[in-house]
């Protein structure tokens, strides 16, 4: 079998794992022991994330032509491709995460949404939350407003609503003193035409 057919399937396959990606983020692995390697391709997976070693040859036949081509200058190393369909953030943050604790890996560069980001980016990228958490603070600011004057409602039916008399009363009386104070200006106003 010629080289060609060899190559011929992982190319394929890596064009299939990066077609309709969300995120695809290209670190250097290099340096990471088999425990850490294995720790991470955990997480990454329990995350949705597809996680695997290509030879950067075949990286650069199946970059070209895709939003991924830009990826092409940076395959020079130990590199690994960490792709999810989904969420666009969550390679960069899982990776940027395990880092964290492991500073032998590194965030090369991504294409996130088809725009290329380099490692600062990738990194900034990181650092923006979850889908789940960012729709849990909008509901809970949603909520909030609602359940505050859900508790003021409460507060005042528990003080059996004496309160509320005593304010529509103190209302009209405020309403009564402008009109009071502007019968004096006209009062005065009269001895002086005399």
């Amino acid at each position: 079998m010629a080289k060609v057919e060899l190559k011929k399937p992982v190319v394929d396959e890596i064009s299939n794992v990066i077609a309709d990606a969300s995120a695809v983020v290209l670190v250097n692995y290099s340096g990471l022991t088999v425990e850490q390697d294995t720790v991470l391709r955990k997480s990454l997976r329990e995350a949705g994330i597809s996680y695997k070693v290509y030879k950067n040859t075949m990286m650069k036949l199946a970059f070209k032509g895709t939003p991924c081509e830009d990826l092409e200058k940076h395959l020079e190393s130990t590199n690994a491709l960490a792709v999810s369909k989904d969420d666009a953030t969550a390679p960069a943050r899982v990776l940027a995460d395990f880092a964290k604790k492991n500073p032998t890996l590194e965030l090369v560069a991504g294409i996130v949404e088809g725009k290329y980001c380099d490692a600062a980016e990738v990194k900034a990228l990181s650092e923006i939350p979850s889908r789940e958490i960012l729709l849990g603070r909008l509901l809970g600011s949603i909520k909030s407003p609602i359940s505050n004057f859900a508790r003021v409602l409460n507060q005042i039916a528990e003080k059996g609503g004496a309160e509320a008399p005593a304010a529509e009363e103190a209302a009209p009386a405020v309403e009564e003193a402008p009109a009071a104070e502007e019968a004096a200006p006209a009062a005065e106003e009269t001895p002086a035409a005399e």
